[in-house]
């Protein structure tokens, strides 16, 4: 999968880890470093120095806050861990005053789905050791320039941290569920942008593993309202399938009822596929469900 797909699911699944203290933050995606294209995967400034962070993997920020993610099929090597560094120093001479940013206000944060075995062997070499302050969560301490944490969404706690746990290619059915029930009741606009954003990702990645939750009761009645926009589209897709206007009444001719039917049976099947009714069906192609029920076996 295209890397540049897995990055606006990423930040939208680091907005919605930290919802709780969304007045408290901005969130930057991209930070430009320079003129050229250098850019930090996402910078997260705290509004007030005095506001505390809920989520774990805030409990570590500052006021400027770095953060690099490696999604499916990128590394995270010494080399990777030089350059970020790299950013910070960078961002934190950028500053329109001398040490308007102040090195101790800086932190960094790396987040891979698999622990980076190689670069915490090396780590220690440098002088760098490193401390699971909390489950998947490493704090390094040593020879560093700033605070730092490494994040292994696969080990973190799936109950706090569904949303980074499903951003990869073989999500668990568990961290799935997780997820469809931490959200299925959120109504405010902004967390929605973030939650389709993470699914478009994950469902794509995962196709046989949402399958098989659609398939339970209360999951796919979540699932459902979480993608509600994918369905609307799909249905749209079926109705095209009609290559004639459905007219109000149905045609006396035996031929053309058995046309019609056969039409309208496909795109019930196609619906039905993604969980919706034949009522539902009946309604979204603004048919009489007296005059076309029987087409649907109602």
């Amino acid at each position: 999968m295209d890397k540049k797909q897995w990055h606006p699911a990423f930040c939208g699944a680091t907005e919605w880890e930290l919802r709780e203290n969304r007045n408290d933050l901005i969130f930057q995606s991209e930070y430009n470093l320079s003129k050229n294209p250098l850019k930090m995967d996402l910078l997260i400034i705290k509004k007030t120095s005095t506001s505390q962070i809920k989520n774990e993997i805030g409990k570590i920020f500052r006021e400027h806050n770095i953060v690099e993610y490696k999604g499916v099929g990128d590394r995270l090597n010494i080399d990777t861990f030089f350059k970020v560094i790299g950013y910070a120093c960078l961002y934190k001479a950028l500053g329109e005053h001398v040490n308007e940013i102040a090195a101790e206000n800086i932190t960094v944060t790396f987040i891979r789905h698999a622990f980076p075995k190689k670069l915490f062997e090396t780590l220690p070499k440098m002088g760098i050791s490193y401390l699971e302050r909390y489950p998947g969560i490493y704090y390094l301490e040593g020879a560093t320039l700033f605070p730092i944490q490494i994040i292994v969404t696969k080990t973190v706690d799936s109950a706090k941290h569904s949303s980074l746990k499903i951003l990869t290619n073989n999500a668990k059915e568990e961290d799935v569920r997780q997820f469809l029930i931490d959200t299925q009741n959120v109504q405010e606009q902004g967390d929605r942008n973030n939650i389709d954003a993470i699914l478009q990702v994950s469902v794509t990645a995962n196709k046989a593993v949402y399958d098989s939750v659609k398939g339970e009761g209360n999951m796919c009645e979540a699932l459902r309202d979480l993608m509600k926009d994918e369905i609307e589209e799909e249905i749209a897709k079926a109705t095209e399938q009609v290559t004639e206007k459905v007219t109000e009444q149905v045609t006396e001719k035996v031929t053309g009822e058995v046309q019609t039917g056969e039409r309208l049976n496909s795109i019930k099947r196609v619906m039905e596929g993604f969980g919706v009714t034949a009522d539902v069906a009946i309604d979204k192609l603004g048919l009489d469900p007296l005059i076309y029920g029987k087409y649907f076996n109602l």
